[in-house]
């Protein structure tokens, strides 16, 4: 495949990324009250559009720079979406303020999930300290600030994911055993900085 086909191929997918983010944040507007009490916070979380988010740039497949901004704009998109779907029931969602929240995390949560995949160590190590940190972090916050008001199962959920992901990492990608400590010490510490911000934010 020639240069110019596979930028074409890149930003027709990244057209379809787009589009499928302010669907997919339309569509968690509607799972709130469609999903069972045990996953409804998946709709209603920051993990939950992370998740969104990494799966379709680990399906994209593009580098770095091309995720960062990809990153944005899918966070930015599932809030428009989501707002969008308020909007078409009579409901009134201000989406400024989780826009802004996007712009500033979503390139980092592109640009994580893009090294991934990346070698050496390093990159892997950083990249998966952000997004298992956001996991760990957000089913902290959910089994202890709104645990009165949530079910357990989807915070129970998302941070066995987000170890999962760090073993799996510790396991295939990161080599060195400096980087594997300092994955998991990002990790915690991603996860410490997570709590503090979305208590600031105001949670869920």
């Amino acid at each position: 495949m020639t240069m110019t086909g596979r930028s074409s191929e890149t930003w027709a997918r990244a057209a379809i990324v787009a589009a499928a983010s302010l669907l997919l944040g339309a569509a968690t507007f509607f799972a709130q009250g469609s999903l069972p009490d045990a996953l409804t916070s998946f709709a209603n979380s920051a993990s939950g559009w992370t998740l969104v988010t990494v799966l379709l740039l680990t399906w994209i497949r593009v580098r770095a720079a091309v995720a960062a901004l990809l990153g944005a704009a899918t966070f930015v998109l599932l809030t428009v979406g989501y707002a969008t779907a308020a909007r078409l029931q009579d409901l009134f969602y201000d989406p400024t303020l989780f826009a802004l929240v996007g712009v500033l995390v979503g390139p980092f949560v592109g640009v994580a999930t893009s090294w991934l995949r990346a070698m050496p160590s390093r990159r892997p190590a950083m990249g998966t300290a952000l997004l298992a940190g956001i996991g760990v972090g957000e089913a902290v916050f959910g089994l202890t600030s709104v645990a009165d008001s949530t079910s357990p199962v989807y915070w129970v959920l998302i941070g066995a994911a987000a170890l999962a992901l760090l073993v799996a990492m510790l396991i295939r990608r990161i080599r060195e055993a400096l980087w594997k400590v300092l994955a998991v010490i990002g990790t915690c510490v991603t996860a410490g900085a997570f709590v503090v911000a979305y208590g600031v934010l105001g949670g869920v």
